[in-house]
């Protein structure tokens, strides 16, 4: 079975720095795009940020120039570093992907369990 397991979210002060981790893993054929979402209390989950197999990114207003999204194709991980953070960034963020395994013969979209980001003082 296919998983993605996040981790790195916690509490932060506002203006503070984390770094959100993805790793996912199964029998992976290949993974496309590679993404986080958040959700905050009362608020629909939205995208925060997104990378292609290629590398090419597309970010949330909202995150711009604050935010930034990596992948190592490698260790099949993608990363989310995060600074200059507010208060309204808080959220369970997310990691989402568009994986390919062993077990299906069609790409399928899966998400992790979500990690908490609190940012207060």
């Amino acid at each position: 079975q296919v998983q993605l397991v996040e981790s790195g979210g916690g509490l932060v002060q506002p203006g503070g720095s984390l770094r959100l981790s993805c790793a996912a893993s199964g029998s992976i054929v290949s993974i496309n795009a590679m993404g986080w979402y958040r959700q905050a209390p009362g608020k629909q989950r939205e995208l925060v940020a997104r990378i292609t197999i290629g590398g090419s990114t597309n970010y949330a207003d909202s995150v711009k120039g604050r935010f930034t999204i990596s992948r190592d194709n490698a260790k099949n991980t993608v990363y989310l570093e995060m600074n200059s953070l507010k208060p309204e960034d808080t959220a369970v963020y997310y990691c989402n992907a568009d994986i390919r395994s062993s077990y299906f013969s069609t790409t399928l979209n899966y998400w992790g369990q979500g990690t908490q980001v609190v940012v207060s003082s």
